[in-house]
């Protein structure tokens, strides 16, 4: 293919991005934009070029050796849900804009230490994006099939094209505001877009290369079994080997959390927390998926070409062999895709940190004071795009001297090395409040001093010199010297020897010195911020420990010159509203102070922003006794804030209970009320129809036929038993609830006791055309009182009789054993209890509120006094719930 098709191509391809890129800005509350598999795709980033290509280099000369760099992510990717949500809720909490500025933060805004990670991230990140141009150099020589040319000048290097495109999409996309720790929507969506691209045509070049140009993965397995003796690629040989495999992977798990491009996606572009529970899942099965092939594409490629040309390059290789460009291109676009994503998310957060922990701290501060807001945001944008130029031209020229004679996996770890030195303050720092800052700083340049010696150097002076002989030798010549043996250790790789070493000093320096340098009070007061975060996320920026004397007007300026008049009054005023301060305050408090902080940390980094917030206060030294004090009164608020809402949420549930209780107890008076009128109604109506019998009977004059008069006695006698039936209920009630009540217990039939209720109710049935039936015909014997028991099923009986179905009425008796109880069950066909009713239709002042105008008759102690009787007898009554039809009124009795 020719270099201006492959130039098309990759313009074509670029402006597609730039378009992606453009539609998720504008659209950056899209769900399209802010979902879990954008956030999953983007932290994907981590497959660069040395994953496309790389890893079948290792593959194809080590054998299983390639695996421990996706081992680490995986192993730590369960630990996310811990500890990145933690970072993630501090860097939001403190508008964190790197990783710089969260290491610094830490250590009390140590304006050194922010600059030092600042430098160890170029260091470490400047040879990982050179690998990216070598990949991209390498794979558009064999496209274009210019292996044999070699470029004289910069002018005629294709890679320095590429490196300049990539610059300027990064610096369009990533200094559209000041304040860095905005959300990047346009790059992020472009990554995760370039995400599924690399995947996909990786996995098709795996499918072409097993199942087309051989006949599966056991097809390959066999034929390179004949040629090559696989134990020593599919196994670990040794104890030395396994501690090689362990130490990669360390490196490896640091490095997902610390690489600058890792931190700027996974933190600083996270929208949602709750999305870190599909990365757990998602990202290791991404990183399984993208090397199901390697393996197989790594033997594929020994069988065809024997060792005659760069392993790492297999992927196009072997559809070039076979003529099939259009598969190459794919590929090509693949890896193209990785060298695209990693160099511009790792430049957008190294040309933050460069700007925010050197640039301006150290040189531009006192400018940006005299200059006016306008001017000082241009300014930043400046300077952000001339560090992501600079970052990508820097790597050029190291690609150049360096790099052509390196494999991609060599330059990767000396990256991963480098970066590593971040750990102990990183982590350590996240859990153990008593790290300082200089145990910070001494830690990471012993640390850097280590890989440099064990690592750096060796590569440089065979690069100048062009032999071995530090390397063998060790230095004057000393043999516990040996870079790549010291102190004899001569069993490690290179980086895993160089990681061992730099780790155990980096780590030794950390605590020792963190012992000795208890740190300043600010030191400690962000130390207790991020171990206990939690709990002082709630206090927000009432959490900062400061004292001293400051001004509103004086930080209000300093706010007005980063952020502009309108933004400066919209944020005090929305601070003076949240803490119900009035418009006019003048002096200024910590809340305040670690407000300003914040506001200006994503424009100009931490440090710089404590510096110029420093420059407009009198601040005075707070002992570290006044501050453990002062943190223990925020952690005691904190707990009495608890205690309190918990109060408040038990006196809410105590107001609710008793609100429900008082409206029971209107509805229960209520009822009480219309109980009383129904029993001195039950009571007048007897005595009533008795009196005027009588007056008519006791008219001498009126003569009267003997059949009326004989109705009359009758309906005395019918009138005097309501009445004395009434009273007897009142009396049985009323002793039932004073417990005076005395059972006349005896063994009796239960069978029969049914039926003689059934019996005494039947003429009443009849009348209403109401079936009564007994379902169970067994007779059953124990102990109860049965006149009461036939009081209690005459009460139910009476009940079902009054609301069956008016034109077919049923009801059904039936009863049965279990568990040492009877259980005995009324059960009718009328229109049922309401769902509401259900827990009151037993209480002695309860009558339905959904009864008809015209009242069912009775005086509605039935079955009040029914429940008394029953419980009397160790039982239970209730009404079943759920019925679609009728009423069910069940009761037990217990059973010996």
């Amino acid at each position: 293919m020719s270099n201006y098709a492959l130039v098309i191509i990759i313009v074509i391809y670029l402006a597609v991005l730039f378009y992606i890129a453009f539609i998720a800005e504008k659209k950056r509350q899209s769900k399209w934009v802010n979902n879990p598999y954008v956030y999953t795709l983007s932290l994907a980033v981590y497959c660069s070029a040395w994953t496309y290509y790389g890893s079948i280099g290792i593959a194809a000369n080590s054998g299983i050796n390639f695996l421990p760099i996706y081992l680490g992510p995986i192993i730590a990717a369960p630990l996310w849900i811990v500890v990145l949500r933690k970072i993630i809720r501090i860097s939001k909490q403190h508008k964190i804009s790197s990783i710089a500025d969260f290491i610094s933060l830490r250590y009390g805004n140590n304006r050194f230490l922010g600059a030092l990670v600042t430098i160890i991230c170029l260091f470490g990140t400047l040879p990982y994006i050179s690998l990216q141009l070598k990949a991209v150099s390498e794979t558009f020589e064999i496209m274009s099939d210019e292996t044999s040319y070699i470029s004289t000048t910069i002018l005629d290097d294709s890679t320095f094209y590429v490196a300049l495109l990539l610059a300027i999409f990064a610096a369009f996309f990533g200094t559209q505001n000041t304040d860095a720790s905005e959300k990047h929507k346009g790059i992020i969506a472009s990554v995760a877009f370039e995400s599924i691209l690399k995947l996909v045509f990786f996995l098709i070049v795996g499918l072409y290369v097993t199942f087309y140009l051989f006949d599966g993965t056991s097809d390959i397995y066999n034929k390179i079994s004949a040629v090559k003796d696989l134990k020593p690629l599919t196994t670990l040989d040794s104890l030395e080997e396994g501690f090689n495999w362990a130490f990669t992977m360390g490196l490896s798990f640091m490095a997902i959390f610390l690489l600058p491009r890792q931190f700027q996606v996974s933190v600083l572009e996270n929208n949602r927390e709750k999305h870190l529970k599909q990365a757990i899942w998602m990202f290791p099965l991404y990183l399984l998926l993208f090397n199901v092939f390697v393996i197989f594409i790594a033997w594929a490629g020994e069988l065809t070409f024997n060792q005659s040309v760069n392993a790492e390059y297999f992927t196009l290789l072997l559809p070039l062999e076979q003529n099939h460009s259009f598969l190459a291109t794919l590929v090509f676009l693949g890896g193209f895709s990785a060298v695209i994503s990693m160099v511009i998310v790792s430049t957008l957060a190294l040309s933050t940190m460069v700007s925010n922990n050197l640039i301006i701290p150290y040189g531009f501060l006192d400018k940006f004071i005299k200059n006016q807001p306008e001017r000082n945001s241009k300014y930043i944008k400046n300077i952000r795009r001339i560090s992501i130029f600079s970052i990508i031209i820097i790597a050029y020229f190291f690609y150049v001297s360096f790099s052509r004679e390196l494999s991609l996996y060599s330059i990767g770890l000396i990256s991963f090395t480098i970066i590593a030195q971040l750990a102990p303050s990183f982590f350590i720092g996240l859990y153990w409040n008593r790290g300082s800052a200089k145990a910070a700083i001494i830690g990471m340049l012993v640390g850097v001093s280590v890989v440099t010696y064990t690592l750096i150097l060796p590569f440089v002076l065979k690069a100048y010199t062009g032999t071995d002989y530090f390397t063998d030798q060790g230095l004057f010549g000393i043999n516990l010297l040996k870079p790549y043996a010291l102190f004899g250790l001569d069993f490690l790789s290179p980086p895993a020897h160089a990681f061992f070493w730099s780790m155990s000093v980096n780590l030794l320096c950390y605590l020792i010195f963190s012992l000795i340098y208890k740190g300043n009070y600010r030191e400690r007061n962000y130390a207790e911020m991020y171990v206990d975060s939690k709990n002082f996320t709630t206090l927000q920026d009432s959490a900062l420990v400061w004292k001293g004397e400051a001004y509103v007007n004086d930080i209000k300026n300093v706010l007005v010159r980063f952020l502009g008049e309108k933004r400066a009054n919209r944020a005090l005023n929305i601070f003076f509203t949240k803490y119900k301060l009035p418009q006019d305050t003048q002096l200024a408090d910590a809340r305040l102070i670690n407000f300003s902080e914040k506001l200006l940390t994503g424009s100009i980094g931490s440090a710089s922003a404590k510096i110029l917030i420093a420059s407009v206060v009198k601040e005075e030294q707070i002992s570290l006794v006044e501050v453990l004090k002062i943190l223990e009164e925020s952690k005691e608020n904190i707990v009495n804030n608890k205690v309190l809402l918990e109060k408040s949420e038990q006196l809410s549930q105590l107001s609710s209970q008793l609100k429900e209780a008082n409206n029971e107890l209107i509805i229960k008076d209520k009822q009480k009320d219309e109980f009383l009128d129904t029993v001195a109604h039950e009571l007048k109506t007897p005595i009533t129809g008795i009196r005027a019998a009588t007056e008519l009977l006791m008219d001498e004059e009126d003569e009267m036929a003997k059949e009326i008069k004989q109705q009359f006695l009758k309906n005395i006698l019918q009138d005097s038993d309501r009445l004395g039936r009434l009273i007897n209920n009142i009396l049985d009630f009323e002793k039932l609830e004073t417990g005076r009540l005395n059972l006349d217990v005896r063994q009796n039939d239960i069978s029969k006791t049914i039926k003689k209720a059934v019996a005494s109710i039947h003429h009443i049935a009849a009348k209403k055309n109401v079936q009564i039936s007994i379902k169970n015909p067994h007779s059953i014997k124990l102990n109860y009182d049965e006149d009461r028991i036939l009081q209690v099923l005459t009460n139910l009986l009476s009940n079902a009789i009054k609301f069956a179905d008016k034109n077919s009425g049923k009801i059904i008796v039936d009863y049965k054993l279990s568990n040492s109880k009877i259980e005995v069950s009324i059960s009718d066909n009328g229109k049922g209890i309401p769902q509401e009713d259900h827990d009151y239709i037993f209480d002695k002042f309860y009558q339905s509120q959904h009864q008809n105008t015209i009242k069912p008759q009775g005086s509605g102690l039935g079955l009040a006094i029914t429940k008394q009787i029953i419980e009397k007898h160790n039982g239970k009554i209730w009404a079943k719930k759920g019925l679609k039809n009728g009423a069910t009124l069940v009761f037990t009795l217990p059973f010996k």
